[in-house]
């Protein structure tokens, strides 16, 4: 397994292409925008997966360029479905943003697996930060876009965002056996163990 970055606007979004090197099948981790460099980070994979984590507007404006060019399978959670098809929900109406409507493939939910190549994707939902906010761990790699990020957390003063649910994801996630290595949706990548010894929001709430 392979995995490849980039930062993208409209606020220094982290996409990754996850690519199994004994298939050339790929999946994209959110997708912020369609440019260039998109382009490039997707290269001459045989794209299969948009994976969602959330439906915020800075994670899916790229999604319906790339679904006409490449026809992956389009992955969010029921809960944040309605967020690709409303400029309100996904907050670009809020923030003066392009949206540009798309439709799910596949609404994903705790527990699912995703076949991509040889790799198996797993599904772990985790609310809080949005209603219906997914992680997708991969071989040794965790992708938890706006829930878990190095130090700290997603905020929850977003329609549908949950403080109480934001711990109890954090807490799940703390709560899988072994290490990962973390990729957030912002800023930089950790590890799961740095996260369990180091994120106060991880070990003790917000409110302790």
């Amino acid at each position: 397994m392979k995995i490849k970055s980039a930062v993208f606007p409209p606020i220094s979004n982290n996409c990754y292409l996850i690519i199994d090197e004994n298939t050339n099948c790929s999946a994209l981790v959110d997708c912020s925008v369609w440019n260039e460099d998109m382009e490039a980070l997707i290269g001459d994979t045989d794209l299969k997966y948009v994976l969602l984590t959330h439906g915020h507007y800075d994670h899916i404006e790229g999604v319906s360029e790339v679904k006409k060019r490449y026809n992956p399978k389009v992955v969010i959670s029921k809960e944040d479905e309605i967020m690709l098809g409303n400029e309100v929900y996904c907050l670009a109406a809020i923030t003066r943003n392009r949206h540009y409507n798309c439709e799910a493939d596949i609404i994903a939910a705790d527990g699912d697996e995703l076949k991509l190549g040889d790799i198996t994707v797993k599904v772990i939902a985790t609310p809080g930060h949005t209603k219906g906010g997914l992680c997708y761990l991969a071989g040794d790699s965790l992708f938890t876009g706006d829930t878990l990020f190095r130090g700290s957390c997603g905020r929850t003063d977003f329609p549908g965002g949950s403080v109480e649910k934001i711990i109890a994801s954090l807490k799940k996630l703390s709560s899988l056996e072994g290490d990962y290595n973390v990729y957030p949706g912002h800023d930089g990548f950790s590890t799961l163990d740095y996260e369990r010894k180091n994120n106060m929001y991880m070990n003790y709430g917000i409110w302790n």
